[in-house]
């Protein structure tokens, strides 16, 4: 499959889960992939690994992002798919939380996403396709999310409002929701294994497909909502966790 040959896309965050899942899958579609992240280091490896081009760049930093957006109009004129995948999670009761917890959250997952896509918004090709990655969690707020889903929600507002603004130039702009998905994240904070597996066991009675997402299933989502097959899809937030939102 090289239904992306030769078009150029950016992923920020794209050192692990599933930005480096997605920066696979396009990069055997044929796409020439830069990866970003903010830690020089890992996006150095695993810019190697994959055979892809990383520019270190912190999602959380305007200027980080400016910088970045200058660099790639130097190094490729302009690109055609833009995945604003970086993101943190967080939680803490409306009481507990902290201004320093809200801020962290907000400046990675809707500030630097807003000024990522304003940022290369110059630089995005007629018939580009953006994708944000947004959350379930945007449709099912629950206990101890509320920034973490404040920022998804707000973001797949502004998903809606940039499909509308730059449709005039063919632009298409939309959302990918996962829900819970296998990463190396618990594994990463030192939980053995049968801890790792007693917390999916819980999570997975609560999806209705009985299964964990895979960030394999998210980036095929984002290539096809990059490719032709896809010119006639805007503004739409694409859930996909087993039907979780519904039980």
């Amino acid at each position: 499959m090289d239904n992306l040959k030769n078009k150029v896309a950016v992923i920020t965050g794209g050192n692990s889960g599933i930005g480096y899942a997605t920066a696979k899958q396009l990069k055997e579609q044929g796409a020439n992939v830069i990866i970003t992240g903010r830690r020089k280091e890992a996006i150095e490896q695993a810019a190697l690994e994959l055979g892809v081009t990383s520019i270190a760049a912190d999602q959380s930093n305007v200027s980080d992002i400016e910088k970045l957006a200058n660099q790639v109009k130097a190094d490729f004129g302009s690109i055609d798919i833009l995945f604003v995948n970086a993101g943190i999670a967080g939680l803490g009761t409306i009481e507990q939380t902290s201004e320093e917890l809200f801020d962290s959250i907000m400046n990675v997952n809707l500030k630097g996403a807003y000024f990522t896509l304003s940022k290369f918004i110059p630089i995005l090709k007629e018939g580009a396709s953006v994708v944000f990655l947004s959350s379930n969690t945007a449709s099912m707020p629950g206990p101890g999310s509320s920034v973490y889903s404040s920022s998804k929600t707000a973001l797949n507002s502004v998903m809606k409002s940039a499909a509308v603004e730059l449709a005039p130039r063919k632009i298409r702009v939309n959302s990918v929701s996962p829900g819970p998905t296998e990463t190396e994240v618990m594994k990463k904070v030192g939980l053995d294994e049968s801890t790792v597996k007693g917390i999916m066991d819980v999570v997975v009675d609560k999806i209705p497909l009985k299964q964990m997402g895979k960030p394999e299933d998210v980036a095929k989502m984002v290539s096809y909502l990059s490719s032709e097959a896809a010119v006639f899809i805007t503004g739409a937030d694409f859930i996909m966790d087993g039907g979780m939102v519904l039980a």
